[in-house]
């Protein structure tokens, strides 16, 4: 059945990815009709977050970032599927980086790097990243149901030296390369909601406190990774530049989860710039009222 789904999917995915970015966004715009005004699309999520970390926007402001949100939403999802066909080339001009000499430098110097980001902007093209570095890339995901369509999303980030890594073969792949002194840069989304009844911290995150991801900092302690953080802005539709900023060189010189936490005020910092461009579908705030006391009473 798998099967049978993708050689149904996938010709429609590619003529998408083949139209001109003109036709593509266009293509959004219909999308955005759909996902938003027809189907509404976890809607009440969104407005529920937006109220919930914006209290003192007014219901217009909701209503225009919530609007905003979605047609960026769709965008990246577009985006995403013009990775099949996109050339190297067209994904430089459009996704550029005002700083990769810094993770230059620390390459020159045999550094490996953790290299972090929120929800926010776009990282569907970061992975272009890999023609301006020579460290082998890695990239933490969730797995794709459809063994098919993972097996794509895997080659289409393999053609630029880039490799997609479950949070499982985390470990291992890094510390192979570790042991073999082979330096590599290493992708972590880390914003999420972390299971509450296995979260190791909790601290603020948009005025809320609320279970933190903290896997990242620990394996950069443990294999002694440059964090660095990557904020994305976007230019004008389709375009997008990315800044690179260093949190520390020296992990294991900070208090257990500082770095986490430093990482979330630079989240922080993006969305307040310009919120419509994260993504407030998920319910990032879900644990707000609980107490983390208490969960060695939740059953799993």
């Amino acid at each position: 059945m798998q099967f049978i789904i993708y050689i149904l999917v996938y010709p429609f995915l590619w003529l998408i990815s083949i139209l001109p970015f003109r036709l593509l966004y266009a293509f959004s715009d219909g999308l955005y009709i759909l996902i938003f005004r027809v189907f509404g699309y976890r809607k009440k999520v969104v407005i529920s977050n937006l109220k919930l970390v914006f209290p003192e926007k007014s219901e217009k402001e909701i209503k225009d970032i919530t609007k905003k949100f979605y047609h960026h939403l769709c965008d990246m999802m577009v985006e995403a599927i013009k990775s099949l066909t996109i050339t190297e080339e067209e994904m430089k001009k459009r996704f550029t980086f005002t700083n990769v000499e810094l993770l230059q430098d620390l390459e020159d110097n045999g550094r490996s790097v953790a290299l972090m980001c929120g929800h926010y902007g776009s990282w569907e093209w970061i992975f272009v990243l890999q023609s301006y570095i020579k460290n082998k890339g890695y990239a933490v995901y969730k797995r794709i149901e459809n063994k098919h369509f993972d097996k794509l999303i895997k080659g289409i980030r393999a053609k630029y030296n880039s490799e997609l890594i479950t949070t499982k073969e985390t470990i291992p792949k890094l510390m192979k390369a570790k042991v073999h002194k082979k330096t590599f840069i290493c992708g972590f989304v880390s914003d999420q909601s972390a299971k509450r009844w296995k979260a190791l911290h909790w601290a603020e995150f948009m005025g809320y406190r609320v279970p933190m991801h903290t896997g990242a900092e620990m394996l950069a302690k443990r294999l002694d990774l440059a964090v660095v953080f990557f904020k994305v802005k976007r230019l004008k539709r389709g375009y997008y530049e990315t800044t690179f900023e260093t949190i520390t060189e020296h992990p294991k010189e900070f208090k257990n989860y500082e770095i986490t936490d430093i990482f979330f005020r630079l989240v922080e910092q993006q969305i307040y710039e310009a919120p419509e461009f994260y993504l407030w579908t998920h319910k990032r705030w879900k644990d707000k009222d609980k107490s983390p006391e208490d969960y060695d009473k939740v059953k799993v």
